[in-house]
């Protein structure tokens, strides 16, 4: 008799998980989300819908008990290989006001206690390069102190652009791994991950229809899409997508294209903006067809002022870019869900991790995963 030893698929930890962006890439790399955590319902609103077996806890994460976490990951029955997650950037943001006393900082301190309290084989952490400058390096220092027994790598900035994604997001992570069940990683293994294919802003968007006041739509004919865009369009893998998302792949249609109302002024005012520049009153930018997209930004929650972000300008039509062209260009492909406004939608957007880049990053880690 022959036995066939089966690997199992890893197991990971969403904190902070957002839309599902981080959770998305682990799933694309074969790793297997056992728990999700987020305290934004908001931002969290569709991530059932998008993960259908999710055990997701709406919890705030400074308060959260490790019993609480396991609990819900059934770690009495699976162990954890690795804990993900990009906590709040807006207190160390070099666009924001860079509060030193900002409550969001402290999250990254929780963010470590939770690593050293469940002991995974690794974790990586994601976040702004405003985290590694003046007294925001000090706040990681120091929340990362008291972490014994792994070894750091990083912080390393990496470009979601140079992983395949069609946007320049420049983000901070940090990996750190236990020696004894992860095999040698360095900076210079990570600085050079790489795609061949560097997606543009026509690879990603030209197939999308234009805006309507319906929430699907049909996808415009070319004669050529790219390959990129062919990958956004291929149905969710096993145990993703809702009924609904799959239907709409299944019929050859897409989500997330409603109109945005310009005033016939502010219309006239965008026309004018060539592909690169930016509007002098909304400091929307023009995005060009043939480069990467400026990172998108997430705007606040309500606790915040329910400020918008400042979308870019389609290359050629004097609109913004619509919920759909946004999670193109960020890395989501189209069956993935959102919320059901376009506010909340690109707040989600924003604040996620590159699915793209996390699916790179993770698949590099789990060739290091030693296999008792």
């Amino acid at each position: 008799m022959i036995y066939v030893r089966i690997m199992r698929s890893p197991n990971i930890i969403d904190l902070f998980c957002g839309a599902g962006g981080f959770s998305l890439g682990a799933h694309n790399a074969g790793f297997r989300v056992i728990a999700s955590v987020d305290i934004d319902k908001k931002l969290t609103s569709s991530y059932k819908s998008n993960f259908p077996h999710a055990n997701l806890l709406v919890a705030d994460i400074s308060t959260l008990e490790i019993d609480s976490l396991l609990n819900a990951a059934d770690t009495a029955a699976v162990e954890v290989d690795g804990i993900i997650g990009g906590p709040p950037c807006q207190g160390f943001s070099t666009i924001g006001k860079r509060n030193g006393a900002d409550p969001r900082n402290a999250l990254l301190r929780h963010f470590f206690r939770i690593v050293a309290e469940v002991r995974p084989k690794f974790f990586l952490m994601e976040n702004v390069p405003g985290l590694v400058a003046g007294e925001a390096k000090n706040t990681f220092d120091k929340a990362a102190a008291d972490l014994e027994g792994y070894e750091l790598v990083g912080p390393l900035c990496i470009d979601a652009h140079d992983l395949g994604a069609p946007t320049h997001r420049r983000r901070i992570v940090v990996l750190g791994y236990d020696p004894s069940r992860v095999e040698s990683i360095t900076d210079a293994e990570i600085q050079s991950l790489s795609c061949s294919e560097k997606p543009t802003v026509r690879d990603a968007i030209a197939d999308i229809p234009e805006p309507s006041h319906l929430s699907a739509g049909p996808y415009r004919k070319l004669k050529t899409i790219s390959n990129y865009a062919k990958r956004a369009r291929t149905k969710p893998g096993r145990g993703l997508g809702s009924t609904s998302s799959r239907n709409r792949i299944a019929t050859g249609q897409v989500s997330g294209i409603q109109i945005t109302q310009h005033t016939p002024g502010v219309i006239t005012r965008f026309r004018e903006v060539p592909q690169g520049k930016t509007d002098k009153v909304s400091r929307c930018v023009r995005l060009k067809w043939d480069s990467a997209a400026p990172t998108l930004r997430a705007g606040t929650g309500p606790d915040k002022g329910s400020f918008q972000s400042v979308r870019p300008l389609h290359p050629v039509h004097p609109r913004v870019i619509t919920i759909r062209e946004a999670a193109r260009l960020q890395g989501f492909p189209d069956w993935f869900d959102f919320h059901e406004t376009k506010w909340h939608s690109f707040r989600m957007i924003g604040n996620s991790v590159s699915p793209i880049m996390a699916e790179i990053l993770l698949k590099f880690i789990a060739t290091k995963i030693k296999r008792s």
